[in-house]
């Protein structure tokens, strides 16, 4: 059963803080409202390691859940390159730095609107 988090922390929120908890270094939070259907919001932060990677994705994916947000599907864990975590309204991306350069997830998503992607 889902706990009601109107009054408690905002889910964006959780995420960035979990995120900082561990380290994730240049968090990057693209607001999707109005632009996508698929979330409202994509949050894109790298890892030092394969072994950060996974660490930050599990502990991220463990809080969401113990902050009564379910299980949260966690893609890319045994690879540790590129961990997607869907936490419903925001998505998270977690690579190691050559993949998240290689992919470019931040220029792709902010081609038509440069000014919506916002630095944390």
């Amino acid at each position: 059963m889902r706990a009601d988090h109107s009054e408690e922390q905002p889910l964006l929120s959780r995420i960035l803080i979990s995120l900082d908890d561990d380290k994730a270094e240049d968090v990057v939070t693209i607001d999707l409202e109005g632009r996508s259907s698929l979330a409202d919001a994509i949050v894109i932060a790298s890892g030092r390691s394969q072994r950060h990677v996974s660490a930050i994705a599990e502990h991220l994916a463990r809080r969401l859940k113990e902050a009564g947000y379910g299980r949260r599907p966690v893609d890319g864990l045994a690879s540790g390159d590129w961990v997607l975590v869907d936490a419903a309204d925001v998505i998270v991306h977690i690579f190691r730095p050559e993949v998240r350069a290689y992919y470019d997830l931040e220029g792709m998503w902010s081609v038509e609107e440069p000014g919506r992607a916002v630095a944390n």
